[in-house]
């Protein structure tokens, strides 16, 4: 018997007015914006700890995931195994900046209550976390934390981040795996390709031969 193919969720894909919105109705607006634009995995932003913030480049280091276990987490290697720099926006800054203040370099950036890491934010309707409370009161689609890895690549490709950018700042093994994630992203990149050629083709004189034929 043969499968029905499973079939992808579609992608969510905010503005920038609505991620600022779920920003300022958050518990936790700094990390809101840190997971929209730096496109971090969720055990990566929550395992960032002051000593991985380069301010003066304007970089995340990447060289911890927290990983749930349990009821508590656990902080490991990054995924793949691969640590990377990610640049953030310089509005980020200030608000970085204010995440460290009195703290140590092995404290985290975005802690929770206890000190510890931050649960994992789940937005089921009957556990109505700080995320979901968020999503709610700023009237935006229904997403995850993990969905704003989406806004993140949306971002940097509408900035015009090439695959191999968007592919380094999410930490992708390779770009063909951000180009399958992320496929309708680059949509405009084909419609360049056509205009190239075209234009190509004009300038060469070639395309003239065959208008006049």
């Amino acid at each position: 018997m043969t499968l029905p193919r499973k079939v992808k969720k579609a992608h969510v894909y905010l503005t920038h007015e609505q991620v600022h919105a779920l920003a300022d109705a958050s518990k936790y607006p700094a990390l809101v914006l840190t997971l929209a634009y730096c496109g971090l995995r969720w055990g990566e932003a929550i395992g960032l700890r002051v000593k991985h913030l380069d301010m003066l480049r304007r970089r995340f280091l990447i060289e911890e995931n927290a990983v749930q276990v349990g009821l508590g987490n656990r902080g490991g290697a990054p995924k793949n195994h691969k640590r990377r720099a990610v640049p953030f926006p310089r509005f980020l800054a200030g608000k970085l900046a204010m995440q460290r203040e009195g703290k140590g370099r092995e404290d985290l950036v975005f802690p929770g209550e206890n000190g510890h890491h931050l649960r994992l934010a789940r937005v089921h309707e009957d556990n109505m976390s700080w995320f979901a409370s968020a999503v709610n009161r700023s009237g935006i689609p229904r997403i995850t934390p993990h969905d704003l890895r989406h806004s993140a690549a949306s971002f940097a490709v509408s900035a015009g981040a090439n695959v191999k950018a968007v592919q380094k700042m999410l930490g992708h093994s390779s770009a063909a795996m951000t180009l399958d994630v992320n496929a309708d992203l680059f949509d405009g990149d084909l419609d360049a390709v056509s205009d190239a050629l075209d234009h190509a083709v004009s300038q060469s004189g070639v395309g003239k031969v065959w208008a006049d034929a």
